[in-house]
């Protein structure tokens, strides 16, 4: 790993990023243009999150399964509304083989349409429904402008995809799972997300509504965490999706679908991270602690040996512990520098001073008191306190983004302060939904309308840009966004 740091946030936010995901170890540049390697500490973090996701999913009725990740482009064009939406970033395959294919196939951008197609071939009575589907895999959406974990060509996700009896059943599922995104993204993630509905001009292709959880990160601009989506009938349509219900009668499914995508590992960098590197919340840290030993020759020995000890002792108590005892050629300066940057949330230093006075010292990531600094803990005690510790940690972080986000938020009601304030923040304003006011307002600040947020309180007035009634009875959060 280089000496060097990265990019003061505030010279270039966006150089800070693209060197901090590198320099942690989370990513490497992949060989086409637009992927990426996920090294092994990036994936530990993705396979925390997908534990926790997962085991929501299977505690609310869903099943795993896996689709081809090659679809036929005949089912894109049975969805007019979803083909046109995902035209441009599709990459399709015309040759196989050796062979020039009768139809073309298209890498799975997203699997509304080859699920469909089963759903109808499972379905057959009410008895059947609901169906609840998961799946674990990946994706291609060809992208112009990418960038690692935010928009990749290829990325990791989790796309849940059930069927209903009706609207009623298919929105209580629409809505489970926008719940259980914004639980994992404040629980784990420590990310105070900001949920609730799009407009009609920002839904998912084919979905007669789209939810969303929007974060805001630490240059203010906003991401799209995950989403969750009521498409009605219209893929049950293209499908042929039916059941027979009591009467004996065909009806359509209501359907559903919804994701999180390896992009909350962006969210979790920016949301955090600062001038020294990355800050992770303990519940997501590949090592939620690393004992750094202190000493050269005997000393050393000895060190190393009783950091290995408390390890132990540390792991016992189920924390993902790290003891940075088996690189001698490196300065423990340089140690220290190394596991800021990959964002440990608590170091401790054990030197022959330590060992001799009983204690360790403590360094918390980012410290959770104004001043608090490095603190000397009483070395038994230490494994009984650490749980404690990084609980605390846990809540400062959320505590500290959602106060970051409060700071950056403002009610506006003219198109002056409107601008001003979406240079650096959120915009909570009155809009009258039409998305040809939204293109307007993207063509002269760069901000798109984010979230109709669930909370937010019953009002109206006139839309911020063009003057007309507010479309939904409450103010809609804009903001720039990845």
């Amino acid at each position: 790993m280089s000496r060097e740091g990265v990019t003061p946030q505030s010279e270039d936010f966006s150089a800070w990023y693209n060197e901090l995901v590198i320099k942690a170890q989370l990513v490497d540049r992949g060989p086409v243009r637009g992927t990426m390697v996920i090294r092994p500490y990036g994936y530990r973090v993705w396979e925390l999150l997908q534990a926790d996701l997962d085991r929501r999913i299977k505690d609310a009725g869903h099943d795993n399964a896996v689709f081809p990740l090659f679809i036929p482009e005949s089912y894109l064009k049975r969805e007019a509304e979803h083909v046109e939406g995902f035209s441009p970033e599709l990459a399709v395959v015309t040759i196989a083989g050796g062979k020039e294919l009768d139809e073309p196939l298209v890498v799975r951008p997203t699997s509304e349409t080859v699920i469909g197609e089963y759903m109808a071939k499972w379905i057959d009575s009410h008895r059947d429904l609901p169906l609840l589907l998961n799946q674990w895999g990946n994706v291609v959406r060809w992208e112009m402008r990418p960038r690692m974990f935010l928009r990749t060509t290829e990325f990791l996700w989790q796309e849940g995809h059930t069927a209903h009896i009706d609207e009623d059943d298919a929105m209580r599922e629409t809505m489970w799972a926008l719940d259980a995104y914004a639980a994992v993204a404040r629980d784990l993630a420590a990310i105070p997300v900001v949920a609730g509905e799009k407009t009609p001009g920002e839904r998912f292709a084919g979905a007669v509504r789209t939810y969303t959880i929007e974060g805001m990160m630490r240059d203010g601009r906003a991401l799209q965490s995950g989403t969750s989506h009521y498409l009605g009938t219209n893929f049950a349509k293209a499908f042929e999706i039916q059941y027979q219900d009591e009467e004996g009668k065909l009806r359509l499914a209501h359907t559903t679908s919804w994701g999180l995508s390896t992009r909350m590992i962006g969210a979790v960098i920016m949301t955090h991270g600062d001038d020294k590197g990355l800050v992770l919340p303990p519940r997501l840290a590949p090592y939620q602690v690393v004992i750094v030993p202190i000493g050269r020759k005997e000393q050393g020995e000895r060190t190393a040996a009783e950091a290995r000890k408390l390890g132990a002792a540390i792991k016992s108590m189920g924390i993902r512990v790290h003891v940075d005892d088996n690189r001698p050629q490196l300065s423990p300066g340089f140690k220290f520098n190394e596991w800021e940057m990959r964002g440990v949330p608590v170091r401790i230093e054990l030197g022959m001073r330590d060992l001799e006075a009983g204690v360790a010292t403590l360094v918390r990531r980012l410290p959770t008191v104004e001043g608090q600094g490095k603190e000397q803990i009483e070395l038994e005690r230490v494994p009984e306190l650490l749980p404690g510790i990084l609980a605390d940690f846990q809540s400062f972080l959320l505590a500290r983004a959602e106060a970051f986000r409060e700071e950056h938020t403002a009610d506006v009601d003219d198109f002056a302060a409107f601008t001003e304030q979406v240079a650096g923040g959120w915009a909570r304003v009155f809009h009258c939904g039409r998305p040809e006011c939204e293109d307007e307002i993207k063509a002269d600040t760069a901000a798109t309308p984010r979230v109709i947020p669930a909370e937010a309180p019953e009002e109206s007035g006139e839309c911020v840009k063009c003057g007309r009634p507010s479309a939904y009875g409450k103010r809609v959060i804009f903001g720039r966004a990845y």
